[in-house]
């Protein structure tokens, strides 16, 4: 579901920025999107660390095929051995047990999460094995649809403005975040319009 504000910020930024007015016009049918319940989208993105969309999916799909349902309780009482024979590392395997033990204990409560603000949440989600602030910040933005999440370290962001803005040298921290600051308060969507300057097939979480 297209998140209320979408048209207002692609308003906003094509008004501003003349690449991300191209980039709107482009894919203008497209917007961000979810696939999941808050432990599942924090579950998928431990599973597809640093392997490939395609491979990710894949194991995924054993995952889910593995379980009753995929949620805490269920997991939670899952074994590392099951896990790894899902065709997971036994690091992830270990991270995701840790995961679902933070729901299902009640350290993690998604319902509470609207009342922080983004970085008191990424310290909330990184208190979880193998979340960090990358993680976290996809979260944010294809779960919970906050509209000024701007992830400096994505490399398909640190990319698409190499491509778009910077001549193909690579940015500096610093020089993002003054592209960055042009963007606010709605630099989840112009990221997310980067990314669609790389590939045009978004990816849901």
């Amino acid at each position: 579901m297209k998140p209320r504000y979408w048209k207002r910020a692609t308003d906003e930024l094509s008004a501003r920025d003349p690449v991300l007015k191209k980039l709107i016009a482009q894919h203008g049918g497209l917007t961000v999107g979810s696939r999941g319940d808050a432990f599942q989208t924090l579950a998928r993105a431990i599973v597809g660390q640093q392997i490939s969309v395609k491979a990710a999916q894949s194991v995924w799909e054993r995952f889910v095929a593995a379980h009753d349902a995929v949620t805490p309780a269920v997991i939670a009482a899952s074994t590392l051995e099951h896990l790894r024979g899902c065709g997971l590392s036994g690091q992830k395997s270990g991270y995701l047990l840790d995961l679902a033990a933070h729901f299902h204990d009640g350290r993690l409560q998604a319902e509470a999460w609207k009342q922080l603000g983004d970085e008191a949440l990424i310290n909330t989600l990184i208190q979880v094995k193998g979340i960090g602030r990358w993680t976290a910040e996809m979260f944010m933005i294809f779960n919970l649809a906050r509209p000024d999440v701007f992830p400096v370290g994505d490399l398909g962001l640190q990319k698409a403005i190499t491509l778009n803005y910077n001549r193909g040298r690579k940015p500096t921290p610093a020089r993002m975040q003054r592209i960055g600051a042009t963007w606010a308060p709605w630099r989840s969507v112009a990221t997310w319009y980067m990314w669609r300057s790389l590939d045009p097939i978004p990816v849901e979480y």
